[in-house]
């Protein structure tokens, strides 16, 4: 667009000052049709190009600046970009070849005084084509502009010669200038903070801003990245360029609202920007900017990645191998440091393998390549419905991974897979909270407290139903209802879909609905009063089960709230609150060994040492039964043959008939297909016969599938419980971890060096948390002595709990993402 009316720039600058307030004026007016409709922000900025463009090139003509003057303009910065916004400065560079000095003096201050009178913000530099490049290579700032230069008028050759020798130079040198741009990046980030989470967010310069797009430009102009990595049109939010579309136009309405260059969004002016672009209120606003900046911020991760394995090896590293494919589950691996589909991988075929990519990605830390992802999202069919046990099981090995959680959750989310999974996503994604204390969004919140939740699924007897009602916990906000009932009814379509058990699908209904029931009592009512514990026992129809799932539950959500939220009075008000529900409250029903069926009596009967594999429910599921004599070391032997052949133990039931155990197991290959039950048994035999040390081969196989990401910490501390029995000397140990490899192994191994005899044994695996329970014959010897004996021989051989660290969110980056 030019000037109104096809008015001409004069000598000065002041029409161009006019013509500018003029384009203000109309992208600030009503909307309608004719003189007076309302430019939007892309047609306000395309205006700004086209009138900086046409005064730059009307005045370059009239001071001699033509095509043969060996002079030329180029713009860099917005104009260059085409992204000019009202009040950004002018980035200019006014180039030479050959012309006196004395000439190029005079048409510089031709240029620069005009606009410096008209009081326009200029960023300018006066320089041979040599002169820039030799900038551009010292100064990686300089250079980052530079790859947005664009010819305005004069001399075009020139122009050619500054923008291909600075692209040609960047590709040449982005080897050696790589670990600065990322350490530049990331001094940019901590100085900014994050957009999608921040208060006051700075559109420009913060994590998943208008400086991200820039960056990954700049990789794709390098040839190390697409200009678009990991994200099609079709993902949520419509993918980086619509999010790039939405930053800019939020910014362009900013510096027309403040009247100046601005590039943080202060609280007073969302509304009216909100109003302005017909998004909605501030509320709304900040959904739309953490959707944008979430999308930038993937794809930033997902661009510095894919440019950092792109770039030529240096040195030694040249020298490498290449990277091996290590197996990490059925059709998934490790290649380059990222999780990838196996060779043999078959999506089309595999519903389930979306959720197993997830799970080896959260547990191992590594992210999920990209083109996986894409490629997930083209040939994955949906889940049937009810879901697999064997989807259920990874999707609980995915919410019980820590930290790794959140940032798998993510990947999927912003590709669109994680919609695929939970439909009921859509209204709590990038949904802002509406109080000051809550740090993150609806949706980031219920995934960060599934991460805390993970660090306290030892604390319960099911923490698969506490890490699922803890991702759904606030699953029913965005509506007019009350979230909590909303939540609970979502809750039963959600549960059944994934298959729980119908007691299940109730019991997460319940979290849901009652998420909120002890922090809300303990801090609000007396809870000396009767009244108030027979009112929560009563609302809870007297479950313990539930109630100790509650306490977990109100700690990981206030932990995932935000700083301070969660501290020692409210710990201490809802411990009390609980420890006397639990008084009102009747037991539960202890723990009992299975009957055994008669065709496995009549083998043990017989003697030998029998192994039978057949196929389990699922389908990568299978029960190995074992049949031997009745050794102490047995259970520890048949254990670490099983995770020797990369067998996961999900279940187990231990019981013995005569001089004969039965071990019965249902277990998972991590990848492929079971071993024979023939090849089980010679290792079997070899073990107990001691020619085979299980302990050494488990250590190394668990060093060598560790990989460099994995923690060597348990993110939730193991806890063993003891429950008393009927009979004098028999008692339960009951023993709640987080799973390892040969972790039965290494139990039963350590129960029988400590001369404890087993009389039958249950364990159950839900996700990444084991609850074993064993029966031990203690006889007279059953003192507090000899059960703290136990009790340290027990956890000597579970992970080790990370130490603890204080959730503390970052001042610098604010405390809240609602303006």
């Amino acid at each position: 667009m030019g000037f109104q009316n096809g008015e001409k720039v004069s000598n000065g600058a002041s029409d161009l000052v006019r013509a500018r307030d003029q384009l203000l004026i109309e992208a600030g007016g009503p909307e309608g049709n004719g003189r007076n409709a309302r430019l939007d922000p892309e047609a306000l900025r395309q205006a700004m190009v086209d009138l900086f463009e046409l005064w730059l090139t009307t005045k370059g003509h009239e001071v001699g600046i033509t095509a043969d003057s060996g002079l030329a303009i180029v713009a860099v910065g917005g104009l260059g970009r085409h992204e000019m916004l009202p009040y950004s400065d002018l980035d200019l560079v006014l180039l030479y070849d050959d012309v006196d000095p004395q000439r190029v003096a005079e048409v510089a201050d031709q240029l620069w005084y005009p606009l410096w009178d008209a009081h326009i913000k200029l960023d300018h530099s006066v320089r041979t084509v040599p002169q820039a490049l030799r900038v551009a290579a010292d100064d990686l700032t300089a250079a980052l502009g530079l790859l947005d230069a664009r010819h305005i008028v004069g001399d075009e050759g020139l122009s050619t010669l500054l923008i291909s020798g600075v692209r040609r130079d960047w590709r040449a040198g982005i080897r050696s200038r790589f670990e600065e741009l990322i350490a530049q990046t990331e001094t940019r980030w901590r100085r900014s903070g994050e957009i999608a989470h921040r208060a006051e967010p700075d559109l420009k310069n913060g994590r998943g801003g208008l400086r991200d797009i820039q960056l990954l430009d700049a990789l794709a102009i390098a040839q190390l990245t697409d200009a678009m990595p990991g994200l099609g049109p079709d993902v949520p939010g419509g993918g980086l360029k619509q999010a790039h579309r939405r930053l800019l136009d939020v910014r362009t309405e900013l510096h027309r609202v403040a009247g100046r260059a601005r590039d943080q969004l202060r609280a007073q002016d969302a509304d009216e920007i909100g109003a302005a672009l017909r998004i909605g209120d501030r509320f709304d606003l900040a959904r739309t900017l953490s959707d944008a900046a979430r999308t930038v911020s993937y794809s930033t991760d997902v661009g510095l990645r894919t440019a950092g394995n792109a770039l030529p090896r240096r040195g030694l590293a040249r020298l490498r191998r290449v990277p091996v494919r290590r197996p990490l589950d059925e059709g998934v691996v490790e290649h380059a440091g990222e999780v990838v589909l196996a060779r043999d991988a078959r999506p089309q075929r595999d519903p389930g393998l979306i959720l197993r990519v997830a799970a080896a990605s959260a547990q191992t830390g590594l992210p999920m390549s990209a083109t996986t992802l894409n490629r997930l999202g083209e040939d994955a069919p949906e889940l049937r419905e009810p879901w697999p046990k064997e989807a259920l099981n990874d999707l609980l090995v995915l919410l019980g991974a820590g930290r790794g959680t959140v940032e798998a959750i993510e990947a999927l989310d912003r590709t669109g897979l994680w919609g695929r999974l939970f439909p009921e996503w859509g209204v709590v994604r990038d949904l802002p909270p509406r109080d000051a204390i809550h740090t993150w969004t609806v949706d980031r919140h219920l995934t960060e407290a599934v991460a805390q939740a993970g660090a306290l699924s030892t604390r319960v007897a099911r923490p698969d139903l506490l890490l699922i009602g803890t991702l759904l916990h606030d699953i029913g906000k965005g509506r007019t209802e009350d979230h909590s009932l909303v939540g609970a009814e979502l809750a039963v379509s959600i549960g059944k879909r994934l298959g729980l058990w119908p007691a299940d699908v109730q019991t997460v209904s319940a979290m849901v609905r009652h998420h909120l029931l002890l922090p809300d009592t303990a801090t609000r009512r007396d809870l000396s009063d009767p009244e108030t514990v027979n009112m929560v026992v009563k609302l809870l129809d007297g479950d313990p089960q539930l109630l100790e799932l509650l306490h977990a539950l109100a700690e990981a959500d206030a932990l995932a709230t935000g700083p301070g939220v969660w501290n020692d009075w409210k710990a201490s008000l809802i411990g009390d609150l609980v420890r006397r529900c639990r008084m009102a409250m009747a037991g539960e029903e202890l723990p009992a060994p299975e009957s055994i069926p008669d065709e496995l009596r009549r083998r043990a009967e017989s003697g030998g040492v029998h192994v039978d594999l057949e196929p389990g429910e699922g389908r990568y599921h299978h029960v190995v039964t074992v049949v031997a004599p009745d050794t102490p070391g047995l259970l520890s032997d048949a254990a670490g043959v099983l995770a020797l052949h990369s067998l996961r133990v999900l279940s187990a039931n231990l019981a013995s008939v005569g001089a004969s155990a039965i071990d019965t197991f249902v277990v998972a290959p991590r990848f492929g297909d079971p071993p024979d039950p023939g090849l089980l048994r010679q290792e079997l035999i070899r073990a107990i016969n001691g020619d085979l040390d299980l302990g050494t081969v488990l250590a190394r196989k668990e060093r060598e599938a560790g990989g460099t990401q994995r923690s060597p910490y348990a993110q939730a501390q193991p806890r063993v419980f003891w429950i008393e029995t009927t009979e004098p000397g028999r008692v339960l140990l009951e023993l709640r971890a987080e799973d390892r490899i040969g972790l039965l192994s290494r139990l039963a191994a350590a129960l029988a060096d400590a001369g404890v005899n087993v009389s039958w044994s249950k364990v159950v695996t839900m996700g990444s948390v084991v609850i074993d329970t064993f029966c031990l014959d203690l006889g007279a010897s059953d003192t507090p002595q000899r059960r703290a004996e136990i009790e340290v021989a027990v956890l000597s051989v579970v992970p080790p709990q990370q130490p603890k660290k204080t959730p503390e969110a970052d001042t610098e980056n604010g405390s809240t993402s609602v303006f």
